[in-house]
């Protein structure tokens, strides 16, 4: 699925939505479904990539160029998550959990099977 036939698909959801067609759970499964299918079918620079591993990284999916790049990026994003979470920039290292426990993953590359 290339973006636009992704954007024209969510667009769908919404209008079915704003119709009174469908309910707000029903749209939140089909944009998620929208999105899968967009992020397993992706076509651009780098691959689809999920962290495999401990929580809270575990199930995170990303876009990057390689495996390494993949990982990194799920780092920064799990860093940026907890920094949120704690409302300021959090100074603990993006390796580890809120009990300063390493955080273990590898990432694999997604298929469009999956």
């Amino acid at each position: 699925m290339d973006r636009i036939s992704a954007i024209r698909n969510v667009e769908d959801a919404l209008r079915a939505f704003e119709n009174g067609e469908a309910d707000l759970a029903d749209t939140e499964r089909r944009v998620a479904a929208v999105l899968r299918t967009y992020a397993t079918e992706f076509d651009g620079d780098g691959g689809v990539f999920r962290a495999v591993g401990d929580e809270p990284v575990d199930g995170r999916v990303v876009v990057a160029p390689s495996a390494p790049a993949a990982r990194e990026r799920v780092l920064a994003l799990s860093k940026a998550d907890a920094s949120d979470a704690e409302g300021s920039d959090s100074s603990n290292s993006p390796t580890n959990d809120e009990n300063g426990s390493v955080i273990e993953f590898e990432v694999e590359r997604v298929t469009e099977s999956e």
